[in-house]
C-alpha cells in the first residue's frame, strides 16, 4: 500500500503513541509492581539482557516468543534472588497469559465460523497497477488525484488496510515501548519516564527503518498464503486484546494473541459443514475437518452455504493454515523463553547480589 520508508515512519510515531499513552500503564506494572522495590539503572540493564537473550534463544529456533512475557520473567527472576517479589501480580499476570490465547482462539472461531465467509464474499480489496495517487500539476498550486486505474473502492480498502495498520502499531508500542522502558526508570539513577519512553521509541524506529525493511518482505510473502482480509481480521482482534490489557496494565504481547486468533479463523472457517457441538466435541465421522479452509476464496456473487452444509470443492482442497505441531512449537517457546529469562536472571542476581 505504501513504500517501505514510509511504512516504518508511520509505524514508529503510533508505536510511540501507544507507549506514550496505554503504555504508561504497562510500565508501572514493570517497573514498581512486580517487585516490591525500585529497580536501580544497574539492575534494568541486566534486566535488559536478559530479556535479549530469552528472545534471541527463541529467535535461533524460528519462534516469535512474546517480549512482555520474556520481560516479565526477567524481572521475575531478580525478585525471586532478592526475596522481593510479589506473589499477588505475578500470579494475576500469569492468569491473563493463560486467558489471553483462549480468548483469542474463540473470537477468531466465531469470525471464521460465521462473520468471515460472508464478509469475504461481499468485499473485494482492489490493488490496481500504478500509483494509488499522483501530484497533479495542471494548476496554480499542484494537489493530489487519483492515479491513472485508481477507484474510490481501491482508495476506501486502502484507507481501511492503513487505519488497522495504524492501530496495530499503537498497539505494539503499548505493549512493547515498556519492555525497554521499564527497566530504565524508577530507583536511584534511572531515567524519567518520558525520556525512556522516547528511547525506547526511537530504537524501535531505527529497527524499522534498518534491519525490519528485509523482513517487511518475508513477513508480507509468509502471510500471502492468508487472505488480507482475514489478516486484518485478525489485526484488528489481537490489537483490541493487546490494547484492553495493557490500558490496565498487564503485560502481554501482540504475538500470544495474534497467533491464537489465525488458530481460531481456520479452526472456525474449517468446521463450518459441521455443527457447533460437533466441532468441539469431536463426535462426527462423516465430514472430514480440513484445516486452513480460510485460504480458499468464497464464490462471488453466491451465498456462503450454511453451517452444517457441504463446503464448495476449492475449501475443501484448501492448503493448511495452522499446523497442530506448530502450534504446540510456539505455545511451548512461551513457555521456555520466559523460563529462561527467570532462571538466568535469577542465578545471576544470586551470585551477583550488590547488583541489584
Amino acid at each position: 500500500m505504501v513504500k517501505k520508508t514510509t511504512a516504518a515512519a508511520i509505524m514508529t510515531f503510533f508505536v510511540f503513541l501507544g507507549g506514550w499513552t496505554v503504555g504508561r500503564n504497562v510500565m508501572d506494572t514493570l517497573s514498581g509492581e512486580i517487585i516490591t522495590i525500585d529497580l536501580t539503572l544497574t539492575a534494568g540493564v541486566a534486566v535488559l539482557f536478559f530479556i535479549g537473550l530469552g528472545i534471541l534463544v527463541a529467535n535461533i529456533f524460528g519462534v516469535p516468543v512474546p517480549t512482555s512475557m520474556t520481560t516479565v520473567g526477567a524481572i521475575a527472576g531478580l525478585g525471586l534472588a532478592t526475596g522481593t517479589l510479589n506473589y499477588v501480580v505475578i500470579a494475576e499476570i500469569i492468569s491473563w497469559w493463560v486467558v489471553t490465547p483462549i480468548i483469542g482462539f474463540w473470537i477468531g472461531g466465531v469470525i471464521g465460523r460465521y462473520i468471515y465467509p460472508e464478509i469475504n464474499r461481499r468485499v473485494t480489496i482492489e490493488k490496481s497497477d500504478g500509483p494509488l495517487l499522483v501530484l497533479d500539476r495542471s494548476g496554480t498550486i499542484p494537489k493530489p488525484a487519483f492515479g491513472p486505474n485508481t477507484t474510490w473502492s481501491e482508495v476506501a480498502t486502502t484507507a481501511v488496510v492503513i487505519v488497522i495498520g495504524c492501530y496495530m502499531a499503537f498497539s505494539a508500542g503499548a505493549s512493547n515501548v515498556p519492555n525497554a522502558a521499564a527497566p530504565l526508570v524508577g530507583g536511584v539513577g534511572g531515567l524519567p519516564d518520558d525520556t525512556a519512553i522516547i528511547i525506547a521509541t526511537l530504537a524501535i524506529g531505527l529497527g524499522g527503518f534498518t534491519i525490519a525493511r528485509r523482513t517487511m518482505e518475508s513477513v508480507g510473502g509468509e502471510l500471502s498464503d492468508i487472505p488480507l482480509l482475514a489478516a486484518l481480521f485478525v489485526m484488528v482482534t489481537a490489537s483490541t486484546i493487546t490494547t484492553f490489557l495493557s490500558y490496565i496494565g498487564i503485560p502481554i504481547s501482540l504475538v500470544m494473541a495474534t497467533v491464537m486468533t489465525i488458530v481460531g479463523i481456520g479452526w472456525g472457517r474449517a468446521t463450518r459443514p459441521i455443527t457447533f457441538r460437533e466441532a468441539v466435541t469431536r463426535d462426527t465421522e462423516e465430514t472430514e475437518i480440513v484445516t486452513g479452509a480460510i485460504t480458499a476464496e468464497e464464490m462471488e456473487g453466491e451465498p456462503s452455504p450454511a453451517i452444517g452444509e457441504e463446503e464448495p470443492e476449492a475449501v475443501l482442497e484448501a492448503g493448511d493454515l495452522f499446523n497442530p505441531q506448530a502450534v504446540i512449537k510456539y505455545v511451548s517457546m512461551w513457555i521456555i523463553g520466559p523460563s529462561m529469562s527467570t532462571i538466568l536472571a535469577y542465578g545471576f542476581f544470586i551470585l551477583v547480589p550488590g547488583v541489584a
